[in-house]
């Protein structure tokens, strides 16, 4: 088939090189997101997946927005057979979804209907699956809510973050995804629509959720830690500063603490929570960079009966 590929961050890099790699489609070209600011001289920089597509030579669309009208008359020209989907970043309008003759396919990181919506993985964290994976299916207008062609599932390990967990799935997503555009293509999937029960939502990560609530059971707060490592940050608040928490362990057998009571050994550092303590392995303070906690805890001198949280 002539592909459309659709995405703009890193974590869909792996799905455009299987499909540049997999010998039976011609990926046409790339629709990412425009260029946006970087760095510290705050460039316009391009996304990974416009800088890869341009290493390999193929045609790249920045469109503002899908449904301007000169990257609409560009999409019929090229008239793609279908367009997979990864991490585009914009919602798509019916007008383009109507171009390609075999639809929009996304690859989404959760086994739908579970955890519709942009942050999927920080959610299935935060909430505390076992076990989660990713899905292939047809776009329509409704929130990650079209059939579904294929599914592979990934268990979720103990100390996992969503950044460990993501790249893993974008991986195995990205066979996935390049399976779908076969089995369409060969004519052999069908895509089946999604149950209607099990939908969960999994709305965009802001600031505030990810802030750590000491008055929380400990495995709540080591989910949350996990849950937005790299982004955007599990954070606290200690003597009036935004402490970002890297890292956590929970301890089940230390239960002396009361929530967000620090204790400092020689090269550990603990915090109480609602129920046992937790030990701080990797912190970041405010105009810092990220340390371990005990060299953390060492520069502040922190006092006895000190606490982090508002």
């Amino acid at each position: 088939m002539k592909l459309v590929f659709a995405g703009t961050p890193e974590v869909a890099v792996p799905a455009l090189d299987a499909l540049l790699a997999s010998g039976r489609h011609e990926v046409a070209a790339v629709v990412t997101r425009p260029d946006a600011p970087a760095g510290r001289g705050r460039r316009l920089v391009a996304s990974p997946v416009a800088q890869r597509a341009e290493e390999a030579g193929i045609e790249v669309l920045k469109p503002a927005r899908p449904r301007d009208e000169e990257f609409l008359a560009r999409l019929r020209e090229i008239a793609p057979d279908c367009c997979p989907v990864v991490a585009y970043g914009a919602l798509l309008p019916k007008v383009a979804l109507d171009i390609p003759a075999r639809g929009w396919v996304n690859l989404h990181f959760s086994l739908l209907p579970a955890w519709r919506g942009a942050a999927p993985v920080q959610h299935s964290l935060m909430s505390g699956d076992e076990v989660t994976g990713a899905s292939t299916f047809l776009i329509e207008e409704g929130l990650d809510s079209g059939p579904v062609y294929g599914v592979v599932t990934e268990d979720i390990r103990p100390t996992d973050t969503s950044g460990d967990l993501l790249t893993r799935l974008a991986f195995a997503g990205a066979g996935l995804l390049a399976a779908t555009m076969d089995g369409i293509e060969d004519g052999a999937l069908h895509a089946v629509p999604q149950p209607v029960e099990g939908i969960t939502l999994a709305p965009k990560i802001q600031v505030e959720d990810a802030h750590v609530d000491f008055a929380a059971p400990a495995m709540r707060v080591d989910r949350v830690v996990r849950g937005c490592t790299p982004a955007p940050g599990a954070w606290t608040v200690f003597r009036g500063e935004r402490l970002k928490l890297i890292q956590v362990a929970p301890l089940p057998d230390r239960t002396d603490l009361a929530p967000g009571e620090l204790s400092v050994g020689k090269n550990n550092v603990y915090a109480g929570t609602g129920s046992y303590a937790v030990e701080l392995l990797w912190v970041q303070p405010q105009g810092k960079k990220p340390m371990k906690a005990a060299d953390w805890a060492r520069g502040v001198r922190i006092a006895a009966g000190e606490r982090l949280g508002a």
